[in-house]
């Protein structure tokens, strides 16, 4: 099973995929696509291309839906499955998350299969409920425990990509995006490291200059200070590149790195489809 620490990284790639947190107002709301289909392949130093993740969102009036699933095979180490769902109400440029929910399946070469069931309920911008299966093992030497503060305007996951995809100003970069995984809470720093060219193949129309992110993990709370944690809250490797699709209000995350001790994990936009209020279909292929 992947270790909390672990999880987190996972959850930087997933959530890199996140506007500032639920106590800021955006100026003006613009509309929000009614439907974004997105595939993005995983890739990892010695192995090539490892799996996949499958990101997709709905909107239906002010009531949004978020889904996910991972596939990830390490040939002879390791294999790892996910399903993730999310859904909430939208307030303006800002979604509040109502439900959440992760499973994962994992398995070593060595050793059996492990499951991680996770469920979230929020209300009012704040966790209300949480069900861990199997029952959490948290504390111990060095654990940091959960406080009720650290549970207030907060976002699951997946609706932290809805967040980092309506990011307004010049830049998306220059902001912290506060996470609650269901065992952890932890934020995403995130700073400007300049522009690049996007290539593309097949032209969309949309600009072809992104914005790319470092991102800093700092954990909060729910987790263990020791040299694993320490190593990713002192990783300057993690990267995010953002395009801006302005025909439909999005910031899309086309590319996320996260550089480790053993080599480095990309996560790379295949392809996205994206359905405005009004109808109009935007295709882009990386």
């Amino acid at each position: 099973m992947i270790s909390m620490p672990g999880r987190a990284a996972a959850a930087v790639l997933i959530a890199s995929c996140a506007t500032p947190p639920p106590s800021v107002r955006a100026e003006a709301a613009q509309p929000w696509p009614t439907q974004v289909t997105a595939t993005y392949t995983i890739s990892f130093t010695g192995f090539g291309e490892i799996g996949k993740f499958n990101f997709q969102s709905r909107v239906t009036g002010t009531d949004y839906a978020v889904t996910g699933d991972a596939n990830i095979k390490v040939p002879l180490v390791y294999t790892w499955t996910s399903k993730l769902n999310g859904s909430g109400k939208l307030s303006g440029d800002e979604p509040r998350p109502a439900a959440y929910t992760f499973n994962s399946q994992g398995k070593a070469i060595i050793g059996g299969t492990k499951h991680l069931g996770i469920r979230l309920g929020f209300r009012d911008t704040a966790v209300s409920s949480v069900s861990i299966v199997p029952p959490s093992s948290s504390g111990g030497a060095g654990y940091v425990p959960l406080r009720p503060e650290n549970l207030k305007d907060t976002f699951d996951p997946l609706t932290a990509v809805l967040v980092m995809s309506r990011a307004k100003g010049a830049t998306p970069c220059g902001r912290r995006i506060p996470i609650f995984d269901g065992k952890q809470r932890f934020d995403l720093l995130m700073s400007s490291a300049g522009q690049q060219r996007v290539a593309e193949m097949r032209p969309s129309g949309q600009p072809g200059i992104g914005y790319l992110c470092r991102v800093r993990y700092i954990p909060i709370a729910g987790y263990k200070n020791n040299e694993e944690t320490r190593q990713l809250a002192n990783n300057g490797g993690i990267e995010i590149a953002l395009r801006p699709v302005p025909s439909a209000n999005l910031m899309v995350p086309y590319r996320i790195k996260l550089e480790t001790k053993i080599g480095t994990a990309t996560m790379v936009l295949q392809r996205m489809d994206i359905v405005t209020p009004s109808q109009k279909q935007i295709a882009l292929v990386h």
